[in-house]
C-alpha cells in the first residue's frame, strides 16, 4: 500500500461525503429507516457510502472493502482490508446534534494503521499522515489541497483528576458504574469517533465503550489515537483490539493515554 497515495484518496472522499451529508442535514425533514438490527440509517448514509466506496474501488481495486452499507462486504476478510462507515454517529445525525463523523481506515494484519474521522458540522478533521503521525487539519478545507495541520498527542494524565469521555446515545449504568472507579477530574460525553479523537488531542485521558459497536464504528478513530500515542485494548484482558474478527463485532474495550492507571472490569 502506497500511504500518500492512500492518506490523499481518504482525505478528499471524507470530504465530498461530508458535503453530502450536510446537504442532506441541511434540508428541513428527511427520511429515517430502520436496519435488520433497528439501527437508523438515511441517505446521507447510502449516499456517502456510495461515493466512498466507488473512490476506494477505483484507486485499490485490489484491496478488499469492508462498508457498513453493504451487507455483502462483511462476509470473508483479508490481512489487508479498507474499511467504512460513512456516517458515524447517525443518532446524533438524526436529532441534529452535530457529533456525526466520516470514518476511513486501512487495515493491516489485525491493526488499523491509517485513519481518518472528519466531523462535518464540527468543521474537524483529523488523520494519519503517510509517516503514521496523527494531526488535526485547520479548516476550512480544500479537497485537493491540505490546509496547515497540527500534530495531536494524547495527555500526560494525573490519575488523581482524570478527563473521561462517553457516549451521549449509549450510555449505560456497566459504564457509569466503572468509570465511577477513577478519580475524575471532569466527564464529558461526545457522539461517534470523535470519542478517540477528544483522546488522541488530550482533551479527554479515557474512553471506555462497555456496549456493542463494530469494527467499522472504530477502525479510523483507533488509527488516529494510535498515531497521537494512545492504545485501545479489550475492557476483559487489555489485550489489543484486533480487527478482521468473524462479523466484524467488536468486544468492549478501553481507549486511553498510557499513563492512566487502568482498572480491571
Amino acid at each position: 500500500m502506497d500511504f500518500e497515495e492512500l492518506v490523499k484518496a481518504m482525505r478528499k472522499l471524507a470530504l465530498e461525503a461530508g458535503d453530502v451529508i450536510m446537504e442532506v442535514y441541511g434540508q428541513e425533514d428527511f427520511a429515517v429507516r430502520a436496519k435488520a438490527d433497528d439501527s437508523p440509517v438515511t441517505a446521507a448514509d447510502e449516499a456517502a457510502d456510495a461515493l466512498i466506496s466507488a473512490g476506494l474501488r477505483a484507486a485499490f481495486p485490489d484491496i478488499h472493502l469492508v462498508t457498513e452499507e453493504q451487507a455483502e462486504s462483511h462476509a470473508g476478510g483479508a490481512p489487508e482490508f479498507l474499511i467504512v462507515d460513512p456516517l458515524d454517529g447517525t443518532k446524533e445525525f438524526v436529532h441534529r446534534r452535530g457529533d456525526f463523523t466520516v470514518n476511513i481506515a486501512f487495515v493491516k494484519d489485525g491493526t488499523p494503521v491509517r485513519g481518518i474521522v472528519y466531523a462535518p458540522a464540527k468543521g474537524r478533521m483529523f488523520y494519519t499522515r503517510a509517516d503514521g503521525v496523527s494531526v488535526e487539519e485547520d479548516g476550512p478545507f480544500d479537497k485537493e489541497t491540505p490546509g496547515s495541520t497540527r500534530p495531536i498527542r494524547v495527555s500526560s494524565p494525573d490519575n488523581d483528576a482524570l478527563m473521561v469521555v462517553a457516549s451521549k446515545s449509549h450510555r449505560d449504568q456497566a459504564t457509569d458504574d466503572y468509570i465511577s472507579r477513577y478519580a475524575l477530574k471532569d466527564m464529558t460525553s461526545a457522539g461517534s469517533s470523535l470519542k478517540f479523537c477528544l483522546v488522541a488531542t488530550g482533551e479527554a485521558d479515557l474512553y471506555p465503550r462497555l456496549g456493542r459497536t463494530m469494527e467499522w464504528d472504530t477502525a479510523a478513530g483507533h488509527a488516529v489515537l494510535v498515531g497521537a500515542g494512545g492504545q485501545v485494548i479489550r475492557f476483559d484482558d487489555h489485550t489489543p483490539l484486533g480487527y478482521g474478527k468473524p462479523g466484524y463485532e467488536n468486544p468492549f474495550f478501553i481507549a486511553h493515554a498510557p499513563g492512566v492507571e487502568l482498572k480491571r472490569g
